[in-house]
């Protein structure tokens, strides 16, 4: 199959995994301010095991290739990873959204209903994760890309989860909590398409668009779901989750990547 096509389906069933992972509150269920914060540090550890095996090693290596030495690679992976961090920063400033946590951030937006609000701010939490999903299968690395894919698709359901709990919360219906929940994650394979449809037609590119997916989740880990799993106390029990998901990842990675 076409490496976009396979890109743009992974990335595609990554992000029904949001969905999948709420499907609890339509039944009524439920989980604990520590469940939830174990299970948001766990996809922590995936996300943050997977920017460094799943994308800047391998992007380290596809710049060797590229440029051959240390140095040259060495420069990529850190201004890439730099840039994608500040891409994500500018974005979280530019883009009206609300975090359950720090509340409104961007730009003021009386117009908007304080649940496109939240959609938004979780859409560009998904933003990365898809491109980085999309950006795996696009350098032809087949086995790399359904391995991060798994992993995305493991970390997205704990957050779906929690999602649609944090709505339920603050008063919207099951219903409207796991469609909002599942809506969040569609934005992953539109991402994921265009990082495998650019790295198809500039395959040069490769070593930069890794390294960029994996600081833009390293924004996202640090500014987002880190301070998220704090909040309720369960710091102890949220690290547990956290290393569980880094090791899970990393083994992931090293034995079928």
């Amino acid at each position: 199959m076409n490496p976009v096509l396979i890109g743009f389906l992974a990335s595609l069933l990554a992000g029904l995994m949001t969905a999948a992972g709420a499907v609890p509150v339509l039944f009524g269920r439920g989980i604990s301010n520590r469940a939830s914060d174990v299970l948001l540090g766990f996809a922590a550890g995936v996300m943050l095991a997977a920017s460094f095996f799943s994308l800047i090693l391998p992007g380290i290596d596809a710049a060797r290739d590229l440029y051959g030495g240390n140095l040259i690679p060495a420069g990529v992976a850190a201004l890439s990873v730099a840039l994608g961090v500040f891409v994500m920063a500018v974005l979280n400033e530019l883009i009206p959204h609300e975090h359950f946590v720090q509340g409104r951030q961007g730009p003021a937006a009386p117009a908007l209903a304080r649940v496109w609000l939240f959609v938004l701010a979780i859409t560009i939490h998904n933003l990365p994760e898809g491109l980085a999903v999309g950006v795996g299968f696009g350098g032809g690395d087949i086995a790399g890309g359904t391995t991060l894919a798994v992993g995305i698709g493991l970390q997205n359901a704990p957050e779906g989860l929690a999602v649609a709990v944090a709505l339920l919360s603050i008063g919207y219906s099951r219903a409207s909590a796991f469609a909002i929940a599942g809506l969040t994650g569609m934005v992953e394979p539109v991402a994921g398409l265009a990082g495998a449809y650019a790295l198809s037609i500039a395959h040069f590119m490769l070593p930069w668009a890794l390294t960029f997916a994996a600081g833009a989740m390293i924004y996202v880990i640090s500014h987002e779901i880190i301070p998220e799993t704090h909040r309720h106390g369960y710091e102890k029990e949220a690290t547990i989750g956290l290393t569980v998901g880094l090791v899970v990842m990393m083994f992931l990675d090293v034995a079928f990547g």
